[in-house]
């Protein structure tokens, strides 16, 4: 079982990321006319790198496809979800979903999930809530996705819009195979020891999103012994996902680039020292994008065998086929 915090009972670890999704962006024919809103990078370049988690409130909750299109009134911070034309009030169905969809998919171990954008029941964020008279507030949050985020709220979580951003990408995918490598942890058994392993094959990746909460974690794993077991991993998950949802930039990025680069510095003959310090700082310009410094650290990680240097979740975070390191 799984809890707010991310812990779980010993359980068989997942070859892929689990990802729960809106269903209607994998094209299931969910929507309220009868339709879907298939997004193609999500089925055809996520798709085969993750495992899915397909929901639809509406449906879940027993509403018919089509069905007459509802959206949220009154009280952004308390909204109803009510039908356009008819005035039918379906929160209370909604919200007795949400509680048992929520069961279990705690139990499912997601490792993010996507919502539809602008949805009464699936938007994160500024979703239209009308009042009496007056033109909507774009301040509200579908029914569903308040719910999920509330009972989740480690859990990365983004909307298929916002994912057209290739910054925004980044920055959920990498925070989505970070928590796939914490359930690998997890099923592996929790002890101080494999804490530590984790802490350090992550240290360039929280460099590389700021270096407070590397210090700040690091006397977490080594220097506290007052916390239980279980207190420490949930402090610890706690940090690591509130440090990754900083942006990491081309500055940080640099940074850890040079930190890397002094690991082998000796190492290099002169043109390949040359080589790696034009790369580098054609990057810190924005010539090149990060997979070309990382691509060559690579390279001489390998020829160089660096056993602390290839163990970093830094320089593969995750698929290169996905291909989110190639932006300028």
């Amino acid at each position: 079982m799984s809890s707010a915090d991310g812990a779980t009972t010993a359980a068989p670890r997942q070859e892929k990321p689990r990802i729960g999704v809106s269903s209607c962006l994998l094209g299931e024919k969910v929507r309220y006319d009868g339709g879907h809103r298939a997004d193609r990078w999500l089925t055809d370049v996520l798709g085969p790198h993750v495992e899915f988690v397909p929901v639809c409130p509406e449906v879940g909750c027993g509403l018919p496809a089509p069905r007459e299109a509802m959206r949220l009134t009154g009280d952004p911070v308390d909204p109803r979800l009510v039908t356009i034309w008819m005035g039918i009030d379906h929160t209370a169905r909604m919200e007795r979903f949400c509680r048992r969809a929520l069961v279990e998919l705690q139990r499912a171990n997601l490792c993010g999930f996507v919502f539809k954008a602008n949805s009464p029941s699936c938007g994160m964020e500024r979703v239209k809530v009308y009042g009496q008279g007056s033109a909507p507030a774009r301040s509200g949050v579908g029914i569903f996705a308040r719910a999920l985020m509330q009972r989740l709220p480690l859990l990365p979580v983004e909307e298929e819009g916002r994912l057209q951003d290739a910054r925004i990408r980044e920055n959920f995918l990498e925070r989505v195979f970070v928590m796939h490598r914490w359930r690998g942890l997890l099923a592996r058994g929790r002890s101080r020891r494999r804490l530590a392993e984790f802490h350090a094959d992550h240290k360039l990746v929280l460099m590389a999103h700021g270096a407070a909460p590397l210090g700040e974690m690091g006397r977490l794993v080594t220097q506290v012994k007052d916390l239980s077991l279980p207190e420490t991993f949930r402090r610890y998950l706690e940090r690591l996902m509130r440090a990754l949802r900083q942006t990491a930039t081309v500055k940080r990025h640099t940074h850890v680039l040079w930190h890397v680069f002094s690991h082998f510095e000796r190492d290099l003959t002169p043109d390949e020292r040359q080589e790696l310090i034009e790369v580098i700082d054609s990057y810190r310009r924005e010539r090149v994008p990060l997979s070309v410094p990382i691509t060559l650290v690579n390279h001489f990680v390998q020829k160089f065998r660096c056993p602390y240097l290839a163990r970093q979740a830094y320089l593969n975070p995750h698929p290169l086929d996905l291909k989110l390191r190639n932006h300028v």
